[in-house]
């Protein structure tokens, strides 16, 4: 819910059946066909040790210090990474030819002294709806917007560009951000084909930010850049075992990222680690002249102090259950676990501490977003896609139906047009609908659950065990707590929690408005006290036999 190319997996196509049982290989085939649980074991792939499997910012930085590594060296290792995994994992949409002589540039300024900062040298992914002037494309996994190339960097990617990070390409997404079908399966672009959970391949990333989470997991780089408008950060971040965290409203610019609606999308940081979400996020939050959002607000730093001594001793936590719970046996089982984790590292439970009106206004939410869809999409095509020949929504709906083979092939596009006959955003149901949301969410929400309890943060499951891809059906989505957040525009980070059938499960933190310092600090307490992660095995589908 940003010269020549390539696009690992093949761009331009959706993925086959037959590919998807080429690459899941013969246990795969087995478990379609109701096979034996014994081969949920065999992995899909056999990858030789990874050198840097797991490793974190700050290791990488005292490699280089002590010169056992360059930058270089350091995109040459993830390039080769790339190359042996994700021709099944089909994560990383495109590489930066320029990314091997950035690197060498930042070597240059290394040896003679100079050091940016903690991101100097360090691969990252963006996902492939932020904008970057350089020989990549920026496409929301559209072919539509193939070759209409950005005039100018986002203004993230300026601020990675400034901080020393290498962009070593840009990650595949659930193609427009998951806004273009109700039956649409999470991960799957016109462009990138279908993206696949390390963890086991036949099972969904979630989210539109998919191909971040499934990369990074994956170890194909440091950290990547997500975006969220609801649940496209943390959700992906959960099924795929990492920490993502959903800054506030405001907190990171949106200019140069392929919209869905402006009161509710960020960009944000998807990490192995709490520290490197940490060290990311100083480098994304920053005030931007073309993003009114982040004018006048207060700018929270201290995100490194976080994460010493991070402790949940004399934390206030509430915890969410009604309507967050109760649909998923496995993710409740995780949550019970984190509690009891949370309470014998000295937090305070407030339990229950429900968030009001939790269902309330789903379908303002919607309305909003389709609104603020077709408005921000347009000025977007117009700003940002100067080449593209779709300059509205009603273009790229006529262009879906002139590629049906290649842009329509599992699902349609009945959001889009939703959307398309939608009004200006003087209307007055986008101004009630707005308003609603805006009070159920926050000003009868959030706001006062946090007051009346004198509350550090609201924890909840981020969602359950991720669900097997189907292309026919779209996605078996039972469940999750990032709506709160996401439409009241406080901030949220989810952290690895435990795990089902192999399965990760994410725990998710809401705290107030430009708290993020708060949640880093809680989250990594939590994930110093619990130590859930562990690297994917990339088995062809759930390991059935570990319960």
């Amino acid at each position: 819910m940003a010269g020549s190319r390539e696009c690992v997996g093949g761009a331009g196509r959706g993925v086959s059946r037959r590919e998807v049982l080429r690459a899941g290989g013969a246990a795969a085939l087995a478990a379609a066909a109701g096979g034996r649980a014994e081969a949920a074991s065999a992995p899909a792939l056999d990858l030789p040790p990874f050198e840097l499997e797991e490793t974190t910012i700050a290791g990488l930085q005292a490699a280089m210090a002590a010169g056992r590594h360059t930058a270089r060296s350091l995109v040459e290792a993830y390039l080769a990474r790339i190359d042996a995994v994700d021709r099944v994992l089909r994560s990383v949409i495109e590489i930066n030819p320029e990314a091997l002589a950035i690197a060498a540039g930042l070597d240059d300024e290394r040896r003679a002294g100079k050091v940016r900062g903690p991101l100097h040298g360090i691969p990252v992914l963006i996902k492939d709806n932020i904008a970057t002037a350089d020989r990549m494309e920026t496409t929301a996994g559209s072919l539509a917007l193939v070759g209409a190339k950005a005039p100018r960097d986002a203004f993230l990617v300026r601020r990675l560009r400034e901080a020393g990070a290498v962009l070593l390409g840009k990650t595949n997404l659930s193609e427009w951000a998951n806004f273009r079908s109700t039956q649409s399966s999470s991960g799957w672009s016109g462009r990138g084909g279908q993206c696949g959970n390390p963890y086991a391949l036949d099972r969904n990333p979630c989210g539109s930010s998919s191909g971040s989470g499934a990369a990074i997991s994956a170890n194909l780089a440091a950290v990547a850049v997500g975006t969220e408008t609801d649940g496209s950060i943390v959700c992906p971040s959960h099924a795929c075992g990492l920490v993502g965290l959903k800054p506030t409203l405001g907190l990171v610019s949106r200019s140069g990222i392929v919209p869905i609606a402006h009161s509710q999308d960020t960009a944000g940081p998807m990490a192995r680690t709490v520290a490197d979400a940490a060290v990311l996020l100083a480098v994304l939050a920053g005030a931007d002249a073309d993003d009114p959002a982040t004018a006048g607000r207060p700018r929270p730093d201290g995100y490194a102090a976080a994460l010493e001594g991070a402790t949940l001793q004399g934390a206030r936590i509430g915890v969410a259950r009604a309507r967050v719970t109760g649909y998923s046996p496995e993710a409740d089982a995780v949550f019970s676990s984190a509690l009891a984790a949370m309470r014998d590292a000295g937090a305070v439970l407030v339990d229950p501490a429900d968030v009001p009106n939790l269902g309330e206004y789903d379908d303002e939410e919607f309305e909003v977003m389709l609104y603020e869809f077709k408005a921000d999409l347009e000025a977007y095509l117009a700003s940002w896609a100067p080449g593209a020949s779709a300059r509205t929504l009603v273009d790229l709906i006529a262009f879906n139906e002139a590629h049906r083979n290649e842009e329509l092939p599992y699902f349609g596009q009945e959001i889009f047009t939703m959307a398309a006959a939608k009004g200006p955003l003087t209307d007055k149901a986008y101004r009630k609908a707005l308003a609603v949301c805006r009070k159920l969410s926050r000003d009868e929400g959030l706001a006062p659950l946090f007051e009346r309890h004198r509350l550090d943060a609201v924890v909840a499951p981020t969602g359950g065990p991720a669900w097997p891809t189907d292309l026919v059906n779209g996605d078996h989505f039972l469940g999750a707590s990032s709506t709160p957040a996401a439409v009241s525009g406080y901030p949220s980070i989810t952290v690895p929690a435990g795990f089902s059938f192999g399965l990760p499960v994410g725990l998710t933190f809401i705290g107030k408005p430009w708290a993020e310092a708060v949640l880093v600090r809680l989250a990594a307490a939590f994930e110093s006290a619990t130590k859930v992660r562990r690297p994917p095995r990339f088995l062809a589908t759930a390991d059935l036999a570990t319960g």
